[in-house]
């Protein structure tokens, strides 16, 4: 594919922005917004590119682990934070412990949608935002939800983006902002544009004519602005989740850490913390308290490392779990282990739980959505009922 510049006045940050936007929608931080009537608040963040769970909560204590991935597996004299004596948190992730401690914080292991195919963000995002493996579904289960809270002439959604994160796209009414769209952008989404126009001679002219700038390093390398606009983000949401909005759903990328994972990952996580810590701050204890947040990611990353100091696309992933209106402090999730033949494959965590029940149990436990509306019209196909594990505590 072949891209011309004719207008060189294009700024260098527009063009990397532009591309990303066109290569792997959407790179930056949307949030969207519902307002439903009740007292319950409801956050889902969406980490874009596949947060590798092994890497946020290790199972230390299985010496598998540390075969599997003998750089990027950490011990607790280098800062891993035990949980139960059997999985300990990254230390990117400290300021959470709070959180876990409080009985507000709970990790999902060895989850996953139904997506198997080709490990692709592009349709795994697609499967993990519609509910649905259907391609040709063009909603998504947060906004198929809204049909079934009560009050439907009362329900409004904002989306604080150009375009509507496809998790709140559908039929029902929703409204768009745009922000300020020169956010930092993330290591993994460089490397990403360089591999999809690795053949583009223009492209690769631009870019590395960025590259001798400060506006490709500020756009790389900008840690403190990347924070504070995640921190913008959550504060927004908390602000109009104080308000009359109920629902709000937002992401977070740079998770796709197939080189050089360690510090690449200690940033997301540190940024992944701070939205959490600044929901909750901004919420304060009592909309806390009836707030739950759901994280989930596309897919897990492969149980071993890869030669590169990362890992690559793969199967079973985590999910988290915060704010007062949830039984914390937990591991939940069925551990599937890591012997040769527990792997999905021989290379992935085995999924034993579907991120989709997740999501169902919260939906259930925040808004009271009836079992069979979730299962045929929010999630069509998904076994559950009111005795779904997530449910208890």
């Amino acid at each position: 594919m072949s891209m011309d510049f004719p207008n060189a006045s294009m700024s260098r940050r527009g063009f990397l922005v532009s591309a990303c936007c066109a290569a792997a929608s959407p790179i930056l931080t949307p949030a969207s917004f519902a307002a439903v009537p009740g007292d319950n608040r409801f956050v889902t963040i969406i980490l874009r590119g596949a947060m590798d769970g092994l890497d946020l909560v290790q199972p230390y204590a299985d010496p598998l682990f540390a075969k599997l991935r003998p750089r990027l597996a950490l011990t607790t004299d280098q800062g891993l934070i035990d949980l139960d004596g059997r999985f300990g948190l990254h230390p990117a992730a400290a300021s959470l412990m709070p959180l876990w401690s409080a009985g507000e914080l709970s990790f999902v292991h060895a989850v996953s949608t139904p997506y198997r195919d080709e490990r692709s963000h592009f349709s795994g995002q697609d499967a993990l935002e519609t509910g649905t493996l259907q391609r040709n579904e063009r909603s998504g289960w947060l906004n198929r939800a809204l049909a079934h809270m009560p009050r439907q002439s009362d329900r409004k959604a904002i989306d604080i983006n150009t375009s509507m994160d496809l998790i709140l796209a559908g039929p029902n009414r929703a409204e768009a902002w745009a922000p300020q769209s020169d956010l930092a952008m993330a290591e993994d989404e460089i490397r990403f544009l360089e591999r999809l126009y690795a053949g583009d001679e223009g492209f690769a002219r631009v870019m590395a004519e960025a590259r001798n700038t400060d506006l490709l390093a500020d756009a790389i390398h900008g840690d403190q602005k990347r924070g504070e606009g995640i921190a913008d983000m959550a504060r927004l949401a908390a602000g109009l989740l104080s308000q009359e909005y109920r629902i709000a759903s937002f992401s977070i990328n740079g998770w796709d850490t197939h080189v050089d994972q360690r510090p690449q990952f200690a940033r997301a996580v540190t940024d992944l913390s701070l939205a959490i810590n600044t929901l909750k701050e901004g919420l304060g204890p009592q909309v806390w308290g009836k707030t739950v947040v759901l994280v989930i990611t596309e897919f897990g990353r492969t149980a071993r490392e890869n030669g590169s100091g990362g890992t690559d696309h793969g199967t079973g992933g985590a999910a988290l779990l915060a704010g007062g209106g949830i039984p914390g402090g937990r591991i939940l999730g069925r551990w599937p282990g890591l012997s040769e033949d527990q792997l999905l494959d021989g290379r992935d965590l085995m999924p034993t739980g579907d991120v989709r029940e997740l999501a169902a149990a919260m939906l259930y436990r925040q808004f009271d959505i009836a079992p069979d509306r979730l299962t045929t019209d929010v999630f069509p196909g998904l076994s559950f009922d009111n005795g779904s594990g997530y449910l208890r505590g």
